[in-house]
């Protein structure tokens, strides 16, 4: 494996520094320094999309055809590690990330020309309607009804934990559409216009006061069959096709660097339990150094994978070696940030923050004041929701049983 960059990875290294200095704002440099989540700031992200998207690099991991770009894995990597070190806002992952591309393996044509080019200008917003409040990481036991009526499937349920629903225009989900054979049959993946009547939308307040997920309730909504993403009864075969660019295809190693370096950085200013900086203190210093030398082996993991895959190999289970390794470390490295941030980090001061969605029954103070600095306000907020990491896109416990399974043969 040579971990070395080429001539012309390097070239274009500088080539995305260049653009990123140019095209980042202040304001979107703020938005994503200020991020609580892993979601950015609505209006950032979309701001940053339509930038990207002039350049033609909103979607690089499409096919060229479709408005992608013919970028070798190198240059993908590249790009990820240098927007997360320039602390580029992050883009919402649902659209452009996921349907997208189970849009172009299973769409139709007309599909295809409807919907990619929207994705991509982000007229068409989409979220995602996996899970209900009995099926979540056991996916398969899905009930939400679609019966067949002509030319429409009728839909009644609910989804919940659903991610920017109240932005979306567009929803992609899996419905039940037979209940013979076993529970993985029977399942249809249908794209379902949000604007369709007898949807609604109930926000889920979470701990940290943030509304960004949502449950979605359908009573009898009509969804013509020329939705249906695939085939009818077969979305299974879709799901797990999309599942695998959920869990991967990033750079997580820069985001969980930067994120060290801020923590070291903010330790070295507070005082520790000896009145010391806390970076002195031997029991937090041995956590950090912990922390960042895994985020180092994440990385060599990553490169290990990408080279694997500039192989034509298949990493295999490598997908969940790392959501595992990079979901628990942002967990770690969360609580060390809060730890840092001492008592300031217990105040509750989302005003100074730029949450991925709206904060419930919480009234700013007037004159805007905050107590200590901005990465005092954040560092509460990411802890609260650095919590459910380690739960969505395959809960880290299914993760290990992969890992049993393929790499452990148990």
């Amino acid at each position: 494996m040579d971990l070395e960059w080429s001539a012309a990875d390097l070239a274009f290294r500088d080539e995305v520094r260049a653009f990123l200095d140019e095209h980042l704002t202040a304001d979107l440099r703020r938005a994503g320094r200020l991020m609580t989540s892993v979601y950015s700031d609505h209006e950032a992200s979309m701001e940053w999309q339509r930038i990207l998207h002039e350049r033609g690099w909103a979607a690089p991991a499409w096919p060229v055809e479709h408005g992608g770009c013919d970028w070798t894995l190198a240059q993908h990597y590249i790009f990820s590690r240098e927007s997360t070190l320039a602390g580029a806002p992050w883009l919402s992952p649902m659209g452009l990330r996921m349907v997208a591309h189970a849009i172009i393996a299973f769409g139709t044509p007309e599909q295809k020309a409807f919907y990619l080019p929207r994705i991509l200008t982000g007229e068409v917003f989409f979220c995602q309607g996996y899970s209900e409040p009995e099926a979540g990481s056991d996916l398969a036991s899905l009930s939400m009804a679609a019966i067949d009526d002509g030319d429409d499937l009728v839909c009644t349920g609910s989804k919940i934990w659903t991610t920017h629903a109240t932005e979306a225009n567009w929803i992609f989900c899996l419905v039940r559409t037979s209940r013979t054979g076993r529970k993985q049959q029977g399942i249809t993946f249908v794209l379902i216009d949000m604007n369709t009547p007898g949807i609604e939308v109930r926000p889920l307040v979470m701990t940290s006061g943030e509304e960004v997920q949502n449950q979605v309730f359908f009573d009898n909504v009509r969804v013509p069959k020329s939705n249906v993403l695939g085939k009818i009864d077969d979305g299974w075969t879709v799901a797990k096709y999309l599942l695998v660019f959920e869990r991967g295809g990033g750079a997580a190693a820069p985001m969980l660097q930067v994120m060290a370096e801020s923590v070291a950085d903010a330790a070295a200013e507070q005082p520790g339990p000896d009145g010391r900086p806390l970076i002195e203190d031997r029991t937090f210093a041995a956590k950090l150094a912990e922390a960042r030398i895994r985020t180092e082996v994440l990385e060599i993991l990553e490169f290990r994978t990408l080279a694997a895959m500039a192989e034509g190999r298949n990493p295999g289970p490598a997908a969940s070696m790392l959501k595992i390794l990079s979901t628990e470390l942002s967990q770690k490295l969360t609580e060390l940030a809060l730890e840092a941030a001492g008592p300031r980090g217990r105040v509750y001061q989302p005003h100074a923050t730029k949450p991925g969605g709206p904060i419930a029954e919480f009234i700013p103070p007037a004159d805007g004041y905050v107590s200590g600095e901005e990465w005092q306000a954040v560092a509460p907020l990411r802890y609260l929701n650095d919590r459910a990491g380690s739960i969505y896109a395959g809960s880290n416990e299914i993760q290990r049983n992969i890992l049993a399974k393929a790499a452990l043969g148990l």
